[in-house]
Parts: C-alpha cells; structure tokens; sequence
C-alpha cells in the first residue's frame, strides 16, 4: 500500500501527501498551495478537498464566509 499520493485540481499537482504518524502531511508542488504547506489530514481525500477550497477562494467562486475543511 502506498504511503504518498499526487494531489492535482484539475491538470495542475498541488501538491503531495505523505503518510506520517499523525496522518498525511502536505507538501505543496507550487506556491499557489503554499498556504497549505505542512498542513496534516486525515486522509488523502480530505486534503484533496482542502486543495480544492483553497483554489476556488483564490479565484473569488466561494462566498467570503464559507467555513474551510478540518484539518487536524
């Protein structure tokens, strides 16, 4: 079982997980994911979707309070 995964949003790689013993922690692949940089999540999944908020609030889609994703 694999203990990294690519993050992409789109056709762009945000970044990589890597399992650790608090779960996976994110290494952003540019500086558009830099706020996200050493965050840790429960799973792969649910820092894909943090990626995901993080771009679509850079680009004005969501509204000013829409609450982030948990992280640990």
């Amino acid at each position: 079982m694999s203990t990294s995964y690519i993050i992409e949003i789109g056709d762009e790689a945000a970044g990589i997980v890597a399992a650790d013993r608090r779960g996976f922690r994110f290494y952003s692949a540019s500086r558009r994911y830099a706020a996200l940089e050493g965050a840790t999540f429960n799973s792969p999944r649910q820092a894909e979707i943090a990626a995901r908020f993080h771009r679509e609030r850079q680009l004005g889609l969501l509204a000013p309070n829409t609450p982030a994703p948990r992280r640990l």
